[in-house]
């Protein structure tokens, strides 16, 4: 049975008046083709998605049956980058570039756990993230939060939109979990990555996951399912190789350890398994 995406969205009184209203045009959802962000929210255990997202999960993790660790690992790093940026180097804005569906611990709740007055820009074009973008906008009193509708490969509106909330003046942590793999064209996402990095001042932070097929990270396997997803759901998606995904962090520093299997990013648990989602943190010099 299909789950009614209203359920969870939060009434008025949830919101703060540092939040401001989502921006783009109105929700439209095709609930009969398996859509990423439903199926990685059924991979990690949420209840937002329908029965067609629920059985292209299946058969993919059928297929690639690490593709839930995955998932898992990639939102684990998404918790230990904000907190680090946060706490230890003291970055009080984060742009965060296709933030996918809701669920516990989004960027805003770690950052202004650390900070109360951090400020955070949601961007994503998904009519169903959309639908919920009212969740993600609650902020405590000190600080803001704000969603805009908007394309990865639109970077200019995307910049020009996020200054209305954050001071591209000051470091800006720059966040592209999982996103730079449904921009195909290699040269494109430097680009983009390139763009969105020259927007924001030394001192800066990017943050960045992406799914490899290289073997030591036993990445085969995302090989045949990307290719089931690309026939079967929506949007496509690649993989690409480490020294690919090294590209896209050319000119910054990297925060130790590099770029590594997303789970081995400074582990609460030393022992994690490797998976094949490569993690960084770098400054802008």
């Amino acid at each position: 049975m299909a789950t009614d995406v209203t359920d969870d969205t939060k009434g008025e009184d949830d919101v703060t008046d540092n939040t401001h209203p989502p921006t783009g045009g109105s929700a439209r959802l095709n609930t009969s083709v398996a859509h990423n962000a439903r199926v990685w929210n059924y991979w990690i255990g949420g209840k937002d998605n329908y029965e067609v997202d629920q059985q292209v999960g299946e058969h993919v993790a059928t297929m690639f049956p690490v593709i839930r660790e995955v998932a898992r690992a990639d939102r684990d790093f998404l918790g230990r980058a904000v907190t680090h940026l946060a706490a230890e180097r003291g970055v009080r804005q984060f742009l965060d570039v296709g933030t996918g569906l809701p669920t516990v611990d989004n960027t805003h709740e770690i950052a202004q756990r650390v900070s109360p007055d951090s400020r955070i820009v949601y961007v994503d074009n998904d009519p169903i993230v959309l639908v919920h973008a009212r969740t993600l906008l609650t902020s405590t009193p000190e600080g803001v939060t704000d969603y805009i509708d908007a394309d990865v490969h639109d970077p200019a509106a995307i910049v020009e939109r996020a200054a209305g909330t954050l001071d591209l003046g000051q470091p800006v942590a720059v966040m592209l979990l999982g996103i730079l793999n449904f921009v195909l064209d290699t040269d494109k996402a430097r680009e983009i990555v390139r763009e969105l990095v020259a927007a924001v001042p030394s001192g800066s932070f990017l943050v960045l996951t992406h799914p490899t097929f290289d073997a030591e990270y036993g990445g085969e396997g995302n090989i045949p399912a990307m290719e089931f997803w690309n026939e079967n759901a929506v949007p496509p998606i690649t993989a690409r190789s480490h020294a690919e995904i090294a590209s896209f962090l050319d000119g910054l520093e990297l925060v130790e350890p590099g770029l590594v299997s997303c789970s081995r990013w400074r582990p609460e648990d030393g022992s994690a398994a490797v998976v094949p989602q490569l993690g960084a943190v770098a400054v802008k010099p």
